[in-house]
């Protein structure tokens, strides 16, 4: 690989690495059930995965953070969550390839994403990639979450790496704005889920892919 090279590959978790919508979403419908409130269709939860928590209460019962119904309800879902963290959760198509790739090619690669270490980490072991990976960062991991690019500046000190010869993955505005601010290179990740905010194509990020083998060109 040449000396400027990239040397590390950083995933967005939720829409990036793995397709987390069957076990959030059927956390929510959980909560739903117990309410008596009507599930909703895993189409329509599918965009709002990536906002984790704040996006579920958000599309289920149309809760924002400050509302006093709020933290209970959160709460709640959180616990449906964990019993339910790797029941559907799948890596994407093509993902364990390019990261099988990625290896092959001595390039370290790892996770920063906005989800609680308490999920994170037993994610990646039930998925068997905790031992491969040069950096596993998490939302609780700093005081600012992305966007803010706290947790890509530790996932590079960890890895031992400059951001400048970093690549970080996302499916969301703020993955693109956290990589930038951390003096990364940015790459939208067009199968992810998205969100209902700005269009992919608005995002300025340095490339956009739309499967996780388009990566390999990028690089």
């Amino acid at each position: 690989m040449p000396e400027e090279g990239i040397r590390a590959v950083f995933f967005d978790l939720d829409g990036t690495l793995a397709d987390t919508a069957p076990d959030l979403g059927g956390a929510l419908n959980e909560l739903l059930a117990e309410v008596g409130r009507p599930q909703l269709d895993p189409a329509t939860l599918r965009p709002h995965v990536s906002a984790g928590t704040r996006g579920m209460l958000g599309i289920g019962f149309g809760l924002a953070p400050d509302q006093p119904a709020y933290p209970e309800l959160a709460k709640r879902f959180l616990e449906l969550y964990a019993a339910r963290l790797c029941v559907g959760t799948r890596l994407f198509d093509g993902m364990a390839a390019l990261l099988e790739e990625l290896e092959r090619r001595d390039i370290r690669w790892g996770v920063v994403t906005n989800k609680p270490a308490r999920f994170t980490e037993p994610l990646m072991d039930c998925l068997r990639l905790t031992e491969r990976m040069a950096a596993i960062v998490s939302g609780d991991s700093t005081p600012r979450p992305k966007p803010a690019p706290d947790s890509l500046v530790l996932a590079c000190e960890t890895a031992g790496v400059s951001p400048r010869l970093t690549l970080y993955v996302g499916d969301d505005l703020r993955d693109i704005q956290a990589a930038h601010a951390a003096g990364m290179r940015a790459v939208a990740a067009g199968w992810g889920y998205l969100g209902d905010g700005l269009p992919i194509g608005e995002w300025n990020a340095d490339a956009t892919i739309a499967t996780p083998l388009e990566l390999l060109d990028v690089l």
